[in-house]
């Protein structure tokens, strides 16, 4: 080989060290960093980054779950497992604790998934966090699209897209005033695909329902949804016992399961490669609300 030769960086390398370098920068740059988890696959991709990013040392900060109250308990029971595992600090912000003392409702239609804007802000202005790793990819959905690595917050959590920077050459700008924050998406660039993938090649533990099993669900609006008492089925919805799993994890009123025999990692990512529907768009109802959902929830302050 000569003198010149260069080695190629495979794919999920090229990721891996992009996400690992703006962990990193995040680390270097700012000052009280947090990292969202809720146990689904790219909040534990996320964490299993930043513990390689830092290893041998400890993960240098915690991590932040926005509870509804209503989310898979195999999910929650896994999340509590993996902290333990990595080694890292537990923060759970209950939404729960806000309906029971008044200052959030619920819902008509039950679902908790947008009333955890204002628990999340509360934790970041009691936390005096100054960045906030998420989980959100480009491929997700067409708000995400247009979000950068580092995504600048107000002093009320909010974003707008005209104060995106510019982010030439891999050069990130965490510069923010006093109340203001910044989001951070090391996951930014990587596909549903690649998750999978770099899930398969490092071995990495998911919760059981990303893998085929049977569940007791029902139809509504062309999604199948977990009966429980969050408060499906009603009417005539009529429960099914189906074999199922699940491309993405939230709240159980509004996250949809996919008709699927996928057991393995393998499996997975031979039915996701055919699939022309992106797991937000297939499986979540609070992105089907309005056109622009997600980005009129990212404007309130929202992941």
């Amino acid at each position: 080989m000569s003198a010149t030769s260069t080695r190629r960086l495979s794919q999920l390398d090229t990721l891996e060290a992009e996400a690992v370098h703006i962990i990193r920068e995040v680390a270097g740059e700012l000052e009280r960093p947090v990292l969202l988890f809720s146990g689904g696959k790219d909040s534990v991709v996320m964490l299993h980054l930043a513990a390689k990013a830092f290893a041998p040392a400890a993960v240098p900060f915690p991590v932040l779950h926005v509870d509804t109250g209503h989310n898979f308990p195999e999910v929650i029971a896994f999340r509590d497992e993996a902290v333990e595992r990595y080694g890292v600090r537990l923060i759970v912000q209950s939404v729960q604790d806000y309906i029971d003392n008044g200052k959030l409702r619920e819902r008509p239609d039950g679902t908790r998934n947008p009333l955890q804007t204002v628990p999340l802000l509360d934790a970041i202005e009691g936390g005096k966090f100054d960045s906030v790793f998420g989980g959100g990819r480009r491929d997700e959905e067409k708000a995400r699209a247009k979000e950068r690595v580092f995504s600048l917050r107000d002093e009320f959590g909010q974003w707008d897209p005209r104060r995106q920077r510019p982010e030439l050459w891999d050069l990130y700008n965490g510069r923010h005033r006093a109340g203001e924050h910044v989001r951070v998406f090391p996951l930014s660039n990587w596909t549903e695909v690649d998750i999978w993938e770099y899930v398969l090649r490092e071995g990495i533990e998911l919760p059981s329902i990303y893998y085929a099993h049977e569940r007791d669900v029902f139809l509504r609006d062309g999604m199948w949804l977990t009966a429980g008492g969050w408060g499906g089925p009603q009417g005539d919805e009529v429960v099914q016992r189906r074999t199922i799993r699940y491309r993405t994890v939230g709240d159980m009123s509004c996250t949809g399961a996919v008709d699927s025999t996928a057991s393995s990692v393998a499996e997975v990512i031979a039915e996701v490669a055919v699939s022309t529907i992106t797991e937000r768009g297939a499986t979540r109802a609070d992105d089907r609300l309005t056109e622009a959902a997600m980005e009129d929830r990212k404007r309130e302050g929202y992941f």
